[in-house]
């Protein structure tokens, strides 16, 4: 490794040979770290460099690597240590890392370099700069590390490249002892013979005797007895070849530039043969774009290799044209017209078969998008097809329409996956027509038609499939809507059912009223008029939903559960609400002549008196008697009209009017004059037995509230044994 290559890289003095040695006569390598980020090629480089340097019988003996990081962080002495490994693992004894007052955190310093002496090939220590010399001499360290050795960088690379220079003169003096001046031109330079001229003065100022080093083996120069003998005849040749050096300068010149031309007309020909020959033919071979993404994939691999190849071939281009610009300039004019004309052919060819690259790798990009495309549509429609596949099992209407939703979402999805196929399909078949040919006379390739055939093959696939998918779509939304109005109808009249049960426990518990007179009466009929239309209506509606679903069950070829359980619901409902409304309407009717009877008693109409007197009493004693009967419906239950209290109510006001009536009756009788002891004590018998039947009718109705008040508590007993 010459010095004058990697000059700018010693001075910067990333390690050095100071000349001391360990207490084994080992050398010391000192590598200072700075605060600075360290670069470890360069540091690399210098210490190949260094180990250059000694011998191998000094080498032998190992050396001692003082690796300062007293300025650097902890991260980069590792680093620096683990180095050593690869760079000088063999040679190495004893590696000494200077710490830092301050010492690294613990936990940063949690590498042992103890454990890792069997991997690493050497000792690592950690010191600190005052107790360094536990394993070196003072003598033998320099002044950063409190030592007394005397180290001079600047001096040492100044001695170091007058020797490089040396040795490459000597070298080649006495390897070709017969050179011819042609050979002796090409060999010496201007350059040269100046530090030749300073080598020679210091060698005579220096006599050879060790001064600098001690001549020990660490010495940074020692030269040899031959090379001391060889002084006389190397300046009487460096007299010589001054003298023909000017002569031989202008023929070695114009040698060199035919030479440089001759050289780039045969690398533009070989460049230029190679691209228009296996560089073109690979390009023609390769222009299908697959027929899945996975071909895409391997066929981009491969042109990937193409560009690789032709990478290589680019860069000879590159490196070409700056040889011919160079020469250009300097040249004769009929040497710069041959030079344009090569420099414009490997121009041409270049740019042309660039062109087609990028074009191939714009292409096949392209290609894998549609590609992934099509194959993210495929999976979509697959998805799509086994959603329609799937039987449809009817849980509810929610869950029936949240499937629907599902539906329409996937299927918007494949159409808008859809439209970006076919657009990335249109940009795919321009790229494909607009693909520029490898030559200016080259026909279309045939690959063209094959992926222009390709590309709509797939995009009718695709179109195919999906509309197949939406036609199914279009069935199972037909069904699915048909389901969900098939639940909506049951529930619908299962709603119905149990509007007309509360319709009839309104029925029962609060239309009690019987009014207060005829007037009163006729507006509680019309009002139960229109309360059974409203039932009527109800229970219509019900029947409507329930043959609705026997329909849509009909249609969908499924069996439902409103025929077997929600019409007969519907029918026993009904049938108790009728017969309900019916004694309803059939008190109320009693009720209207009751109290029709009793306005003509106060009407006070003589002439049909006592026929009112017995149709009210008639009529009356019918009414009570009907208060007290329960309605029964078909199952065999019992039903009463409000409860025993109520009841009892509506009785008292039945009663009361009787009295009036009767006392009524009485004035008129006293009036008239005719009243006799037996007709007073008929009388007085008929009151009583009025009274007494009014009292039959309360008791019986508390004894009918306490059997239905223990009826529900046995209920209520018989509920919670059940759960």
């Amino acid at each position: 490794m010459d010095a004058n290559n990697i000059m700018p890289i010693l001075k910067k003095k990333l390690a050095f040979l100071s000349g001391g040695k360990d207490r084994r006569s080992g050398l010391i390598l000192t590598i200072p770290l700075c605060s600075d980020q360290t670069n470890l090629e360069e540091l690399s480089t210098t210490l190949h460099y260094l180990l250059s340097i000694p011998s191998e019988r000094c080498k032998a003996r190992g050396f001692t690597v003082i690796v300062d990081g007293r300025k650097s962080q902890w991260n980069i002495v590792k680093t620096v240590v683990l180095m050593l490994q690869n760079v000088i693992p063999a040679e190495v004894s004893l590696v000494c890392v200077v710490k830092p007052d301050e010492f690294w955190d613990k936990k940063v310093t949690h590498f042992c370099f103890w454990k890792e002496k069997d991997r690493l090939g050497f000792e690592v220590i950690l010191v600190s700069a005052n107790k360094l010399t536990r394993y070196i001499e003072p003598c033998q360290l320099t002044d950063e590390f409190g030592g007394s050795l005397e180290y001079d960088h600047i001096d040492w690379l100044n001695k170091r490249l007058v020797r490089s220079s040396c040795s490459a003169l000597y070298s080649s003096l006495l390897s070709s002892p017969a050179l011819s001046p042609t050979s002796l031109l090409l060999l010496f330079c201007s350059p040269l013979l100046f530090i030749c001229h300073e080598l020679l003065s210091e060698l005579q100022q220096r006599r050879f005797n060790g001064s600098e080093g001690g001549g020990g083996e660490n010495s940074p120069w020692c030269p040899m007895e031959e090379e001391l003998l060889a002084q006389p005849q190397v300046l009487r040749l460096l007299d010589s070849l001054r003298e023909q050096y000017t002569r031989y300068q202008e023929a070695r010149r114009l040698r060199s530039k035919r030479s440089q031309l001759e050289e780039v007309h045969a690398k533009v020909t070989q460049v230029v043969q190679w691209l228009e020959g296996p560089g073109c033919d690979q390009l023609k071979t390769s222009g299908a774009i697959g027929d899945s993404l996975r071909e895409s994939q391997d066929l981009q691999h491969q042109h990937e290799l193409i560009e690789s190849q032709h990478s290589e071939w680019f860069a000879v281009y590159v490196e070409l044209n700056q040889q011919i610009a160079a020469l250009l300039s300097g040249g004769e004019e009929e040497e710069q017209e041959e030079l344009r004309l090569l420099q414009q052919q490997l121009s041409d060819v270049c740019y042309r078969q660039a062109n087609q690259l990028e074009h191939r790798q714009t292409l096949l990009q392209s290609a894998q998008s549609f590609h992934g495309s099509a194959h993210e549509l495929s999976q979509q429609l697959d998805g799509l097809l086994g959603m329609l596949c799937a039987d449809v099992v009817p849980a509810d209407g929610a869950s029936i329409q949240q499937s629907l939703k599902q539906l329409e979402e996937s299927l918007k999805a494949v159409e808008c996956s859809l439209q970006v196929l076919r657009e990335k399909g249109q940009a795919l078949l321009e790229q494909v027509s607009s693909q520029p040919p490898l030559e200016v006379e080259d026909p279309p390739p045939v690959q063209t038609n094959d992926n222009v055939h390709h590309i709509h093959s797939v995009l009718e696939d695709m179109q195919l499939r999906k509309q197949r998918c939406e036609d199914m779509v279009d069935v199972r939304r037909l069904k699915m809507l048909q389901m969900v109005q098939l639940f909506k109808c049951e529930e619908d009249s299962s709603q119905a059912v149990e509007w007309l049960g509360e319709l009839l426990e309104a029925l029962l518990k609060t239309h009690l009223r019987l009014g207060d007179d005829a007037q009163d009466t006729s507006a509680l009929i019309d009002k139960h008029t229109k309360f059974i239309d409203v039932a009527q209506s109800t229970y219509d509606y019900g029947r409507q939903l329930l043959q609705a679903t026997v329909v849509l069950c009909q249609s969908l070829r499924c069996a439902t559960r409103s025929s077997g359980e929600t019409l007969p619901q519907l029918q026993r409902v009904w049938k108790q609400f009728s017969m309900t409304a019916d004694e309803r309407l059939g008190r109320l009717t009693m009720a209207l002549r009751f109290h029709t009877a009793a306005d003509k008693v106060f009407q006070e109409r003589e002439e049909e008196l006592e026929d009112v007197f017995e149709e009210l009493e008639t009529v009356g004693r019918s009414l009570l008697d009907r208060l007290s009967i329960p309605v029964v419906f078909p199952d065999g239950t019992e039903q009463f009209f409000g409860t025993p209290g109520e009841t009892a109510s509506s009785a008292e006001a039945i009663r009361e009017r009787l009295l009036l009536v009767e006392e009524q009756r009485g004035l008129r009788l006293a009036e008239e004059g005719g009243l006799n002891r037996e007709g007073q004590e008929l009388d007085i018998c008929g009151r009583v037995q009025l009274e007494a039947g009014l009292d039959v009718i309360g008791e019986e109705a508390n004894e009918e509230e306490e059997e239905e008040k223990a009826g529900r508590e046995e209920e209520e007993n018989r509920a919670t044994q059940d759960g």
